[in-house]
């Protein structure tokens, strides 16, 4: 017998549970063997926050802070408080609470779209995602076998992920790289038709890769890390209306890091080339103690 999929699992997981009035409870699954994925607390405060649109505007833009670690499998429960609803825009705070404890916070605001005038940047040109290899399979093909984590780690990823540019193994590898990153993701399996889901999926996914470039130019994106790297705050900016279980390509890029923190940045297109959403995030990137490194391949942080 087959158990749900991956996508149907992360519908499960942005499916709260209504404890009161503006007060709800997520669950928080015990997979992570350090802190609670920082896009699971995004993305679970958003979808509190949507259920308390009454005319299920959509949402034009969060920010977020990530306050404290959260605990893996310990409920979060999100409290919502309704700041405004006036005839153009709706705004809602969420404070996330578990154990008594603030551990994130986020604002959002929801608009109806309204004409107006029109441009954007145009998306850079890279590959199909169909001629890119899945991240699984192109670290099996280096490592030859993924480690036990990593493999239950990929059996129940929400979203296929492909790296437009191949992995770098080694620092002789990135001589001369610059900052920059791009990824093809889409969620496995149907998400549904609830635009707000395919919106918190989104936010859920905008968390996984982007301080990647911030990375990049420093040390290889798989094996032993030279850092203790944390999401501080998060922000995005939602254009177009579009389906997290089609593809987009999520392209990164760091202008700056500096006094232990890195900036990052992303523009999220769909596979018709329309710019979808804009991201902000900034990471903190604090040095391991000399002798001391993190190996992703036994301790993952998604």
């Amino acid at each position: 017998m087959t158990g749900p999929s991956p996508a149907e699992r992360l519908v499960d997981l942005l499916n709260l549970e209504e404890i009161d009035l503006n007060i709800f409870r997520g669950d928080s699954p015990q997979e992570s063997l350090q802190r609670v994925f920082g896009g699971q607390v995004a993305g679970q405060a958003l979808v509190a926050a949507g259920r308390t649109v009454e005319d299920r505007r959509p949402v034009h833009s969060l920010h977020a802070y990530f306050l404290r670690p959260g605990i893996p499998g310990v409920p979060i429960v999100y409290q919502v408080e309704r700041v405004r609803d006036g005839r153009s825009f709706t705004t809602r705070r969420v404070i996330a609470v578990q154990r008594g404890r603030t551990i994130f916070n986020l604002t959002a605001s929801f608009h109806h779209s309204e004409p107006g005038f029109e441009h954007q940047l145009p998306m850079p040109q890279v590959p199909e995602p169909e001629s890119l290899p899945r991240l699984a399979d192109e670290i099996r093909e280096h490592l030859g076998s993924l480690p036990v984590p990593l493999e239950r780690m990929a059996r129940r990823q929400a979203f296929d992920l492909r790296y437009v540019e191949r992995l770098r193994w080694s620092p002789a590898e990135l001589k001369g790289v610059e900052p920059r990153s791009a990824v093809w993701m889409r969620a496995i399996g149907s998400l549904g038709d609830d635009p707000l889901v395919h919106t918190c999926a989104l936010t859920y996914a905008s968390d996984m890769t982007l301080l990647d470039a911030v990375r990049l130019p420093i040390e290889p994106l798989w094996g032993p890390r030279g850092f203790d790297t944390a999401s501080l705050d998060h922000a995005m900016w939602f254009h177009r209306p579009f389906r997290a279980d089609e593809w987009f390509l999520y392209q990164q890029e760091s202008p700056i890091a500096t006094g232990a923190r890195g900036l990052a940045r992303g523009q999220i297109y769909d596979r018709e080339g329309k710019l979808i959403v804009s991201v902000m995030q900034e990471g903190l990137f604090r040095a391991h103690a000399p002798g001391r490194s993190t190996d992703p391949r036994s301790q993952p942080q998604q």
